[in-house]
């Protein structure tokens, strides 16, 4: 068989056209081209709708920022293999064979400036980005109907075997389009809700400059509302709040019970004085009688039965006067009583609001919320089958501390531990004072090896972080024992392994981390 010239091919392909009645578009002509050539037809690279993905991506991060801009670059030069590594990197994994397969690796993907003959979308990477929408789909909600169908539709669409890749383009088009506004919205709605909240929050300390015990709940609240906004905050104020309301409300109920008790008393005490003032009124009506009666009297014997009957209404008023008296002592005596208790509840109010779930010298966590915290994590790591870290730190030293510059300077290197730990730690870590100069540091998603390498990197920074006692610089190390949680284990049985270790560790000379 004699092989065609490409002239003689496309004026085949030319005639085809007109013969099939077919639209002369790029498309048409090239797989007639191709069919008449004998080569295989090769489906076209969807560049416009991968740009429109990308777009649509979030790049809030530098991770983000970085992916997006590699899976841009892959697109730019045609490369399905540089496509495919970007997505699923942005979807948080790299799959176990991209080194055997070729792919390139996150952060290397290598500039391939010549064209690939690439195979047809596969189902497996429509259903990627099936995957990538859904885990968007909480952030953005489910007020707009709208959206939600025709996300749905979407999904179903990238999920179902042998979609049209044009259709899927345009959907996906659409659906950008439609993404950008309803993200915009979520994030108007966000910021308008804190900007509420803060004005709530503002108004109840103006209205409430008497309340004093209000304050630690408002501090809280202020604090939660600040971005950026994590679960674990605002799981955690929840439950500090509802310790105050608890406590509050008792005291508060103490209060008004004390408050009524003043009332009643106030009360007596003024139809006390209603009846003394009547019996005044009355003894001072017979004094003036009396006085007549003498004036009018001629002898002794006239006066006698008046002055008995003076001296009788003058002891009668003298009685009531000191009973009255005596009754008056008693209720100022209780009146002070009662204003010594309420001056008592609104300490505990005070006390109670600023105490709640945390230490109030390191502002870590006490052990009643190390506890909660724990029994959190424990859960979690169970249902998600992840590692569970637990450290337990002692300060070197600290009894020499305190002795040698008092115990201002002991409490000083407790907070100072404790700020330089919150640094070090990440967002989904907890800090808790386990007692005296011990802190605990819960690490989920940590296995051993990473745990004890963590406090390591907490050691070094204390190495590099002085606070001054006075005009002397003092330097804060720990000895540190380090616990990964088993299957069927206790968090309580695993602090008490970091424990034992921690105790190795003084005993090996002090400032080391041991593990479990």
């Amino acid at each position: 068989m004699i092989e065609k010239k490409p002239f003689e091919i496309a004026r085949e392909t030319l005639k085809q056209l007109t013969s099939r009645k077919m639209v002369p578009t790029p498309l048409n002509y090239q797989n007639i081209y191709n069919e008449i050539a004998g080569v295989a037809q090769v489906p076209p690279f969807p560049a416009d709708a991968l740009r429109e993905i990308a777009q649509a991506l979030p790049a809030k991060t530098p991770g983000q920022q970085k992916q997006r801009g590699l899976l841009e670059y892959a697109i730019d030069r045609l490369n399905w293999d540089g496509v495919k590594t970007a997505l699923v990197a942005y979807g948080g994994f790299v799959p176990a064979n991209s080194a055997e397969s070729g792919s390139t690796v996150p952060g290397s993907l290598t500039a391939d400036t010549t064209p690939l003959t690439v195979p047809a979308i596969t189902a497996d990477f429509m259903a990627q980005i099936g995957r990538l929408i859904e885990y968007a789909q909480p952030a953005l909600g489910t007020d707009d109907e709208r959206f939600s169908e025709q996300t749905s539709d979407l999904l179903r669409a990238l999920k179902q075997p042998g979609t049209d890749v044009a259709t899927a383009k345009l959907m996906l088009v659409n659906y950008s389009h439609r993404l950008s506004f309803t993200a915009e919205d979520q994030f108007e709605i966000k910021n308008s809700l804190l900007k509420l909240l803060h004005l709530v929050f503002e108004n109840i300390g103006e209205l409430s400059l008497e309340e004093q015990w209000l304050k630690g709940q408002m501090d809280a609240l202020k604090d939660a509302s600040k971005p950026p906004l994590t679960l674990r905050r605002l799981d955690d104020v929840e439950k500090r709040l509802k310790d105050v309301i608890f406590k509050q409300k008792d005291a508060k109920e103490r209060a008004m019970q004390a408050q009524n008790e003043m009332r009643q008393m106030l009360a007596t005490f003024i139809e006390r004085l209603s009846q003394m003032t009547q019996s005044t009124g009355s003894f001072h009506g017979k004094l003036v009688e009396n006085a007549r009666q003498i004036e009018q009297a001629k002898t002794i014997e006239e006066i006698a039965p008046v002055l008995k009957e003076v001296v009788g209404a003058t002891r009668s008023m003298a009685e009531q006067s000191k009973l009255a008296g005596d009754e008056l002592q008693a209720m100022r005596a209780r009146a002070d009583e009662t204003e010594a208790e309420l001056v008592k509840l609104h300490k505990e109010l005070d006390r109670v609001s600023a105490q709640a779930r945390h230490d109030p010298l390191t502002g870590a966590l006490n052990r009643k919320g190390m506890d909660e915290a724990l029994d959190k994590e424990v859960s979690g790591m169970h249902r998600k089958e992840s590692p569970l870290s637990v450290a337990l730190l002692d300060i070197d030293n600290f009894k020499k501390l305190n002795d040698t510059l008092g115990h201002a300077t002991g409490d000083a290197a407790l907070a100072h531990l404790a700020a330089v730990a919150r640094e070090c730690m990440r967002p989904q870590d907890t800090l808790a004072r386990y007692g005296g100069e011990e802190f605990v540091i819960l690490m989920p998603d940590t296995p051993l090896d990473h745990g004890v390498e963590a406090m390591t990197r907490l050691q070094r920074e204390l190495t590099k972080r002085f606070f001054l006692a006075g005009a002397e610089k003092v330097l804060i190390t720990f000895s540190a024992g380090v616990a990964q949680l088993a299957a069927n284990e206790k968090g309580a049985d695993a602090i008490k392994r970091a424990d034992q270790a921690m105790y190795l560790a003084k005993r090996a000379g002090k400032n080391r981390v041991l593990a479990a």
